[in-house]
């Protein structure tokens, strides 16, 4: 029992003193208060900070009423310390290490947002006409226009409908 005193002690320590790796992402809007989904789970209105597990690309939808839907691709990039082999030492080092990634959005209002309603009428109403025209000016093409057929289709299986002899390679005892 005597020879177990000094490891355990030391085995305690180690185990007590093994560092972690705190991972966030920190999300900030222009303009303020908008709502993040990140992989399809909603995690809060920015600004906003929330951890995650693994790096890589994530991907992001902003919404916020009155401004277009943002929906987009951010990287949570790997530090040095968290790439094999190094990261198997940093975990194991009695320190804690902080990820932090930090992405930004600039939010685009919507353009009938910034337009009176007289105004969108308008461009709307101009919108119909020169697709009316422009539908108007594109001939569909007739029947009679299509070219003839340069060669006829020969189906060497349509001679009588039924299946050839070697469609069946069982014979009938199986």
């Amino acid at each position: 029992m005597e020879r177990w005193r000094t490891p355990i002690p030391a085995f305690a320590a180690c185990v007590l003193l093994v560092g972690c790796v705190e991972r966030r992402i920190v999300v900030t809007t222009e303009p303020a208060g908008a709502l993040v989904y990140i992989n399809d789970l909603e995690v809060g209105r920015t600004p906003l900070q929330t951890s995650f597990l693994y790096h890589g690309w994530y991907d992001v939808r902003v919404e916020l009423e009155g401004y277009e839907v943002l929906r987009t691709e951010a990287e949570a990039a790997a530090p040095v310390y968290e790439w094999p082999p190094i990261d198997l030492v940093a975990e194991a080092l009695p320190m804690k290490f902080r990820n932090t990634q930090r992405w930004h959005f600039v939010l685009s209002p919507l353009a009938e947002a910034a337009l009176t309603g007289e105004e969108a009428e308008r461009l709307l109403t101009e919108r119909a006409r020169s697709m009316r025209a422009e539908l108007a000016g594109t001939a569909r093409p007739k029947a009679s226009a299509l070219p003839a057929p340069t060669e006829e289709f020969d189906d060497p299986g349509a001679d009588d409908g039924a299946p050839a002899e070697e469609d069946f390679p069982f014979d009938d005892d199986g």
